[in-house]
């Protein structure tokens, strides 16, 4: 079976990832932000490094539980920035509380999160070859960064959108394509 180049054929978390999540339309709130946050953590990095900690990413964030991440104090930032099982990257886990608390806001505004970002393609799932940014992910990445996120700019939030599904980038010899 043919999948994208970039997924690790000998990785099997990378192989489980490519074929059960990424690129499948998500619209529920607490995976959208679990992948936010995780994307977030990706700058700079490999996604396959992000994914092989995954798991100590849920330990270590409480499994991604927003209403307790919204309220990390030092301590929690002194744990986390301790925590080797994860990256330990101080402003990405300053900014992951701070984005935590912007996600609730835009929560608060359009009635979910999904709600947001979906209105962006009008809740469509775009085709189209494997960027790295585009108009679509330059204007969210603008948008997000106005409502005080950051690490959110339109690389990663392109990637970000593929792995939600918004965006549909399989490769043509893939067997995911779809057109």
């Amino acid at each position: 079976m043919n999948r994208c180049s970039w997924c690790n054929l000998n990785n099997p978390l990378y192989i489980k990832y490519h074929d059960e999540e990424w690129g499948v339309p998500i619209y529920d709130d607490k995976k959208l932000f679990e992948l936010l946050i995780l994307e977030s953590f990706q700058a700079g990095l490999s996604w396959e490094c992000i994914l092989n900690k995954r798991e100590n990413f849920k330990k270590a964030y409480d499994n991604f539980n927003i209403n307790k991440i919204v309220n990390y104090d030092e301590n929690k930032i002194k744990a986390l920035k301790a925590n080797k099982g994860i990256i330990r990257n101080e402003l990405k886990i300053k900014s992951s509380i701070e984005n935590a608390k912007i996600f609730k806001q835009i929560q608060n505004e359009y009635g979910s999160f999904s709600n947001y970002i979906w209105s962006f393609t009008n809740n469509k799932i775009i085709y189209e070859k494997h960027r790295t940014s585009s108009e679509l992910s330059d204007k969210i990445s603008k948008d997000l960064k106005n409502k005080g996120m950051s690490f959110v700019g339109t690389t990663i939030i392109y990637a970000y959108l593929e792995a939600i599904g918004i965006l549909n980038t399989h490769e043509k010899n893939c067997y995911k394509y779809k057109k």
